[in-house]
This record gives C-alpha cells, sequence and structure tokens, in this order.
C-alpha cells in the first residue's frame, strides 16, 4: 500500500504542470500513433487503441514517473510480416504473448543487464533517436507549398520564444493552438491530422483475438512476441535511464520491465498494437514540465478525449505544427556536447558512440546499433586490460631459481600472453610464479596456469605458485588440475 507521503510524490508534486504537460504529449502521439499503424499495415485505430491503453496504464503500474509509453515504430516494424501474412487478429494474440514475456523478464531482473550498457551507447542511442525524429519529419516537408515552412518557422519561434515572456503554459501548446486557429481563420491549405487517417469515434472494446489455440498459432507469434518484448524493453530501459539523467532523479527499471508486461498483455485484448516507452514523447513530457504519473495518465486520457469528443477540431490541426513539435524534441534531444567529446575522449569510446549512431541511422533497428555498441565496447574493455597486462621476472644469484612477477588480470584475452611470458626451456631446479598482483578471471586462465606448470614440470622444473588473492585460490582449488592426481594425461587429452 503505497504511503501519502509517496503518492504526493508520484502523483501530485506539480498537477498543473503534469496536465498541461500531458495535453501536449497527447496532440503529439496523434499523428505518431497514425503514422505507426501505417507502418505496421493495419487500421489507424489499433495504434491510437495501443497508444491510449499502454499510456493510462503504465501510469500506474510503471516504475518510471513521468516517462510516455504508447505505440512506436520500433515496435511496428517488427510485425509488417506478421501482419502481411496472417492478418491483425495474430498482431493482438502477439502484443498479449509478448506482454507475458515482458512480465516474465521483469520478474527475473533482466533489467540488471543495463549495467554493462556503456555511456557511449547510450549517447550514441541518444543521438541517433534524434536524427530518426528528424528524418520522419521530411515526408511532411517535402513536395509541400511555401506555407508549410512559414508555419513549422513561426512554430518554432513560438516554442523557443514564448518562454521568455512566461513559462505557465507549455510553448509547444501554445504553438499548436495558435497555428492551428492562423490555419483555419485564414483558411491555409496545409496537411492536416485528419488527412493521416480516420480517427476512432467510439471507445476500445475487450475481444478475445480471432485466432486457433493450437501449437502451430503459437509457432507463428511466438518468434514475433520475442523480439517485439525484446526491442521494447531494451528502448524502454534505455528511455528510462536518459529520462533519469533529464530530470536527476531514479527509477525502478525492475517495475518498469513488469508494468510493460502488465500494459502490452492487457493492449492485446483491447485490439491495440505492443508499444514501449518513448523517448520523443518523454522529453517533450519533461520539457514541457510533466514530471510524474499524472502527465502520463493525462497523455493516455486527454488523447482519447481529444479522438471522441473533440475528433472533427482535432482532424484540422496543421501537420506543420506538430512538425516543429518534433523538431524542437529532435533537437533537444541530441546530445550537442558529444560533437565537442569525440576529440577529447578517448578514440574507443568516439568509436562506440558513432558506431551506434551509424547502425541505428542505417537500419531504423535501435536494437542492433545497442548490440553493436555494447559488442564494440565490451572488446575495447577486454583489450584494455590485456594491455594493463605485465610479467617480469628475476634470477637467483646461483642461477638456479627464476620468480616470475605477475601483474594485472589473467582471463581469455591475456591468457596468450601470460603463457608466452614463460622460458621453458631455461635450465632451472626451481620457477616461483609470484601472483600476489594479479587474479585469475575465468577458466581460460586457469587453464592457462595449468598448461605453465605442467611443461615446466616436463622439463624436470619444480614450480612453486605464491600469492594467491582468495578469489584465484577458490578459481585454482575448482577448475584447476596441475595439483591434482593424474593432471599430464587429462592436459594430454585435451
Amino acid at each position: 500500500m503505497p504511503s501519502t507521503a509517496s503518492v504526493k510524490r508520484d502523483w501530485l508534486a506539480n498537477p498543473r504542470a503534469d496536465i498541461l504537460a500531458g495535453m501536449v504529449v497527447a496532440l503529439a502521439l496523434i499523428p505518431e500513433a497514425i503514422g505507426f499503424s501505417i507502418i505496421a499495415g493495419v487500421d489507424p485505430r489499433v495504434g491510437l487503441y495501443a497508444s491510449f491503453s499502454i499510456a493510462v496504464i503504465i501510469a500506474f503500474v510503471g516504475g518510471r514517473p513521468g516517462m510516455i509509453s504508447a505505440a512506436t515504430a520500433a515496435v511496428a516494424v517488427l510485425v509488417v510480416p506478421l501482419v502481411r501474412d496472417h492478418g491483425v487478429e495474430y498482431l493482438f494474440a502477439a502484443t498479449i504473448l509478448m506482454g507475458i514475456l515482458q512480465g516474465i523478464a521483469g520478474l527475473l531482473r533482466l533489467d540488471l543487464l543495463m549495467q554493462y550498457v556503456s555511456r557511449s551507447v547510450i549517447t550514441g542511442f541518444v543521438n541517433a533517436l534524434a536524427i530518426l525524429i528528424f528524418m520522419a519529419q521530411l515526408p511532411q516537408l517535402t513536395g509541400v507549398g511555401w506555407e508549410t515552412y512559414a508555419l513549422v518557422l513561426a512554430g518554432l519561434a513560438i516554442i523557443y520564444l514564448f518562454p521568455r515572456l512566461t513559462r505557465a503554459v507549455p510553448s509547444p501548446l501554445v504553438a499548436i493552438v495558435v497555428l492551428t486557429s492562423i490555419t483555419i481563420w485564414f483558411g491555409i491549405d496545409v496537411n492536416t491530422v485528419g488527412e493521416m487517417g480516420e480517427l476512432p469515434k467510439a471507445l476500445p472494446s475487450f475481444l478475445i483475438p480471432d485466432v486457433p489455440f493450437t501449437l502451430d498459432t503459437l509457432r507463428i507469434i511466438f518468434p514475433y512476441s520475442l523480439t517485439m518484448a525484446a526491442v521494447g524493453l531494451l528502448e524502454t530501459m534505455m528511455t528510462a535511464q536518459i529520462v533519469d539523467d533529464f530530470t536527476d532523479t531514479g527509477s525502478n527499471k525492475a517495475r518498469e520491465m513488469r508494468g510493460q508486461g502488465i500494459a502490452n498483455f492487457v493492449t492485446g485484448f483491447l485490439g491495440g498494437m505492443g508499444g514501449c516507452a518513448m523517448i520523443g514523447q518523454s522529453v517533450i513530457n519533461v520539457k514541457s514540465g510533466g514530471s510524474t504519473r499524472l502527465s502520463t495518465l493525462t497523455a493516455g486520457i486527454f488523447l482519447l478525449f481529444l479522438l471522441l469528443i473533440l475528433g472533427p477540431l482535432v482532424a484540422q490541426i496543421p501537420m506543420p505544427s506538430l512538425v516543429a513539435v518534433m523538431i524542437m524534441v529532435s533537437i533537444g534531444t541530441f546530445s550537442w556536447r558529444s560533437i565537442k567529446d569525440v576529440r577529447r575522449h578517448p578514440w574507443q569510446s568516439s568509436v562506440v558512440m558513432l558506431s551506434t549512431v551509424v547502425i541505428v541511422v542505417w537500419t531504423h533497428n535501435l536494437a542492433a546499433g545497442v548490440v553493436i555498441g555494447v559488442v564494440l565496447s565490451g572488446l575495447f574493455f577486454a583489450s584494455k586490460v590485456r594491455r594493463m597486462f605485465t610479467v617480469t621476472s628475476d634470477l637467483s644469484a646461483d642461477g638456479a631459481s627464476r620468480t616470475y612477477h605477475v601483474t594485472g588480470d589473467i582471463f581469455f584475452a591475456s591468457s596468450d600472453r601470460f603463457a608466452e611470458a614463460f622460458d621453458f626451456k631455461e635450465v632451472l631446479d626451481t620457477v616461483v610464479i609470484d601472483v600476489s598482483s594479479a587474479h585469475f578471471w575465468d577458466i581460460t586462465g586457469i587453464g592457462t596456469l595449468d598448461k605453465a606448470v605442467l611443461r615446466f614440470r616436463r622439463e624436470g622444473t619444480h614450480v612453486e605458485i605464491v600469492g594467491l588473492n582468495e578469489g584465484s585460490a577458490s578459481m585454482v582449488e575448482r577448475f584447476a588440475i596441475h595439483d591434482k592426481p593424474g593432471a599430464d594425461a587429462q592436459l594430454g587429452g585435451h
């Protein structure tokens, strides 16, 4: 049971700003949800119902107050073959299964995997998303009259200059209202929201997907559901991290995972497509003053209000006003400081950031870019640790004993250098391997130690290992064979 203090913090910290910010988000959600429906090859109502459902549910069960979740392009592009080959009912079934898989992921605490995503990958992800948001506006800016450009410029002027007069009302909302009034009053011929697709006129209703409940159906939808769940959670976790940074507050990412699962599970029964957190809408919300669950709930409720009650008026909103808002989002999302940091940061960090940007923009696949960035980060880290590994040695005064001093981490990336550091042909009575400044991390490192010890023994040299720390000693006790009976035969077997 939440305490009064937590309810006030999560819902009522700044009601006025949250409600106004939610209204702005709702207006910006309409064209995006319609556009994502078109991408997926389904009726606009599928995307709009999903945006309403996910936003309202996640307001209660999500783990990141102030973050906006709805139908997204990242999920829409994944379901195109499913809808084309099997129909929209299979999309609803896949969305329900997607929710179940995300709930399981939350229970398994897969959110902890986010700690392996470096800052360079997050920066690349943010920059790529900003570029994609801007590119998504280009269809509205090509092959159109000068009136469109004039309205976009006017919208940007209002968005950036109005806050100098007052911040009582979000400037994006002012821009939408002013430009809509101007286009209606003067009859300016520009693209409108109504031209994007037919708006729904009724509440979503509960339905059970009309698909056969067989293993064949499961085989069809499971790969799609698994991919949708993974991409949705990845984008959600990244967006939550970005909102955390924007607001300098924390979030409960395990709860957010479970919340995404609940939202998508229910949305499938309401005739909606799968969705996840939206970085662009979340930035609009935060920059418009939204910070609590109330802003997310307002966005969902106001979206439905706009569709059902103000549908005819909403249909007249000029697309240039929404393009101006999204350009503001693109500019605000891009990390401009990262351009300077390319020359200041280590080149490995810059390569990771730029690779993430290029892969995401090139493939329009956020997951692919993040995976490439994480892999590159891991490789560069392993290479860096490998270079920090050193081995020195000194010979005893009588020439009968040599001590090797090992410093650094011994694992799969440094095991070759560890093995190459020893001179097995040197005639000695005793070899001492001093690892007091080293640590064995994996079985590859332990295996290399086995090979070194046994090779010295075959040359008739007595080997002593000194300075094992507690962790390394435990690894040696569990996995090493050089100190166990039949060691030569076991190693020779490989």
